[in-house]
């Protein structure tokens, strides 16, 4: 990369809060036959050419690893240049000096690295000559118009703000981090116009998009200089109606602008929202409703999935789960869009992976991501449990860091490529000869530090749980959790060895030790539904069927209730239809009290929530500390629908070969699904009739279609059965 030939520039003395913008003018006397553009900084940028804005990347260079990793933009810019021309280049925070991150080694604002540029405009002319323009001491550097800007801040704005440029200082900082842009660009998906404006009981003006998203607000109006406009946001009302944020935490999520004179328009450039509400908190005589549009921000992927039924709270349902990952797949895989945390959980990313894997295509989205996993993953082999790797705040983490394995391996499922597991194979082995470094069993994994089944509801009657912490994990035992991932992991590893070609005879001596220690420690202390759903999964029950009615049993006995939390429920409805309790899995989902997929779609929900019960049935919160109302975790309930219901799953990686075992149940009249994979279109649907049910499938290969116990193989085609 030329930047390479480039320095790194700041403005000098500047405190960390500045948000500078960095200038250089320059000639093209000559023809030119091509421009480029290579840029990136300590946060996040926007490049104006000439006036124009440079590329579509909205929050570039993204959050990568990066102490280790920092991506550079490479921009075709010919079409952009003048005789003339101004370049000018405005960082903000960002990611990268947001308050908690670890290499400022301080959450004193004052402290933190400056905002800092590295660029080079590389110009070829007709006749064929050359020139660079890096970043040197010949740019110059000012306060910009943005007066405060961060993740969880927002932003606010001076328009009536003259620029005062000097000249910028070249400072030291490390070129081995840059790497090429491996990611898919954030880029302005759609347009949302306010549902409708009115005044909240507390007199508060407040605009509803009708639609939980992530991305910013933009407006158009007339104004005089230094009038303000002010917007904060919400993702939900209280019970009274009023504009609420206490979910937010520390994060402020407003803009504030101040106008300059005559007609203006403007929306962030260094920050993102989650929301569904604005309150308008100021505003400029005649400012209206009409005047703002709500921009969603996603990274580039294609959509590939398609969910529909004949119930309209289901299809609610399946839009909140889309929108859900479409507000999450910003950049990484994050947990929530709105608070003071936005962190690439891997529980969360693991747990959700299969669905979004069918929903849209991820492939580069999930390589980009998982490098800064290896990249973070420590020497001993742990892997934080959020990546990039801001903040980590405990070790082990089994369930969290097994996403080290399960992800690679579900993309291998899902798109067949086997660079998946290739490029992650040492990373597993690194995790697996981890865990025995730490644990108090051999050939287990116990007495560690776990996050459990997070946010279980299988709390015995009259439990106080000795901590906050505590009251958030469940009952089901964190060593039999733990161990559970583990061998899951070592199974994977061994499949994934004989795909590449491994020997992995050692591993699979430690996978049957491992199965044998835990049918000793756990086979007869089997208690929540977590616990039996987790043993189901990863084979590890000695008589699955029998365990598999316990848990129906158990499930009805409790009144047809989900208990399971984070890690028992994604497999939840799996196990139960694998062995014979179909009508038990429809139950759950069709459910519409608490907790139910359906419960939070009866409150209004167009995303879904972080807890079932996140809005009670009497309008009050479950919490105010940790209450998200758009986060995919349950959203995984999706590969269900895909996978079970509607019964496309691979019968060889990347869906080469298929097998489809629809599982239709009379309480809903009709289901369909369409998965685009990388031979073809797949589409599955069942509708009931006066005739009893028909089944439509279209695939484009080798299929085995299981129809009410019955088998026929098909060719690439389209089917109708019943």
């Amino acid at each position: 990369m030329l930047i390479q030939k480039a320095s790194w520039i700041r403005m000098k003395d500047a405190a960390s809060t500045i948000v500078p913008v960095f200038r250089r003018k320059f000639e093209t006397p000559k023809q030119v036959k091509t421009a480029v553009l290579e840029v990136t900084c300590d946060g996040v940028y926007e490049a104006v050419l000439n006036g124009k804005r440079v590329g579509d990347f909205i929050l570039a260079p993204g959050w990568t690893e990066y102490c280790k990793r920092l991506q550079v933009q490479s921009y075709e810019i010919t079409g952009l240049l003048l005789d003339s021309n101004t370049l000018e280049i405005t960082v903000g925070n960002g990611w990268f000096r947001r308050t908690n991150a670890p290499w400022t080694g301080t959450k004193n604002p004052d402290e933190f690295l400056p905002a800092m540029l590295i660029a080079v405009i590389h110009i070829v002319y007709v006749d064929g000559s050359e020139e660079l323009i890096p970043t040197d001491e010949k740019w110059q550097v000012s306060e910009s118009t943005i007066t405060l800007s961060g993740i969880f801040i927002g932003e606010d704005v001076d328009m009536t703000k003259k620029p005062v440029f000097q000249s910028a200082e070249i400072c030291d900082y490390s070129k081995q981090i840059l790497i090429p842009q491996e990611g898919p660009e954030v880029h302005e998906q759609e347009y949302i116009y306010p549902r409708k404006s009115f005044r909240t009981p507390k007199n508060e003006w407040v605009v509803d998009f009708g639609q939980n998203m992530t991305g910013y607000m933009t407006f158009e109006m007339d104004a005089h200089a230094g009038e303000r406009l002010s917007f904060s946001t919400a993702e939900v009302l209280d019970k009274d109606g009023n504009f609420y944020t206490a979910n937010y935490r520390s994060a402020r999520s407003q803009l504030h602008y101040i106008c300059r004179e005559g007609h203006q328009s403007y929306k962030p450039k260094l920050t993102f929202f989650g929301f569904r509400y604005l309150r308008i908190d100021e505003a400029p005589e005649g400012f209206c409703a009409e005047n703002i549009r709500a921009v969603v921000l996603h990274s580039e992927m294609t959509r590939t999935g398609w969910l529909n039924s004949s119930d309209t709270m289901l299809n609610q349902l399946f839009s909140n789960i889309l929108w859900t990952q479409k507000s999450n797949y910003l950049d990484i895989p994050t947990d929530c869009p709105q608070r003071d945390e936005r962190y690439g959980w891997t529980g969360d990313g693991q747990i959700f992976c299969r669905a979004g894997t069918y929903q849209y295509d991820v492939r580069q989205f999930f390589r980009k991501w998982l490098a800064d996993m290896r990249a973070a993953q420590h020497d001993n082999g742990w892997v934080p449990e959020v990546i990039p790797s801001l903040t980590a705040y405990k070790p082990g983490g089994a369930g969290w860091s097994d996403a080290v394995a399960i992800i690679p391996w579900q993309l291998y499922e899902t798109y067949g490529d086997v660079s998946f597991i290739s490029d992650m194979y040492e990373a597993m082995k690194k995790w697996i000869a981890y865990v025995p470094t730490v644990t108090k069993t051999p050939d287990l994994f116990t007495g560690c530090w776990t996050y459990g089944d997070w946010l279980a509801l299988d709390h015995p009657e009259g439990y106080v749980p000795p901590t906050i912490e505590l009251s958030k994990r469940g009952y089901s035992n964190d060593d039999l959790v733990c161990s559970a991932f583990y061998a899951n992991s070592v199974n994977i590893v061994i499949r994934a060895g004989k795909i590449l070609g491994q020997d992995v005879s050692e591993y699979e001596k430690l996978y049957s030790r491992i199965k044998k220690a835990y049918t000793k420690a756990f086979g007869d202390r089997l208690n929540t539904q977590t616990e039996k759903v987790l043993t189901l999964h990863f084979d590890l029950a000695e008589n699955p069927q029998a365990l598999a009615d316990a848990l129906a049993e158990q499930i009805k006995a409790c009144g047809t209730k989900l208990q399971t939390g984070l890690v028992g429920t994604p497999y939840l409805l799996h196990e139960l239809s694998r062995y014979g309790h179909s009508y038990i899995a429809w139950s759950l989902l069709l459910r519409k009290e608490y907790p139910g997929w359906l419960y939070s779609v009866s409150k209004g929900a167009t995303t879904v929530w972080e807890h079932w019960d996140g809005i009670k049935p009497d309008g009050t919160f479950w919490d105010d500390d940790m209450n998200s109302y758009n986060h995919y975790a349950y959203a995984s309930v999706a590969d269900w629908v895909y996978g079970v219901a509607c019964g496309i799953k691979p019968a060889a990686p990347g869906f080469a070969k298929v097998r489809i075992e629809p599982h239709p149940d009379k309480r809903l009249n009709s289901l369909c699904a369409v998965l685009d994979t990388v031979h073809g279109r797949i589409r599955s649907s069942w509708k009931y009739t006066d005739d009893g049910i028909r089944y439509e499938i279209e695939t484009p290969v080798e299929t085995e279609v299981i129809i009410d116990g019955v088998s026929k193989t098909v060719g690439k085609g389209k089917y109708v059965f019943g």
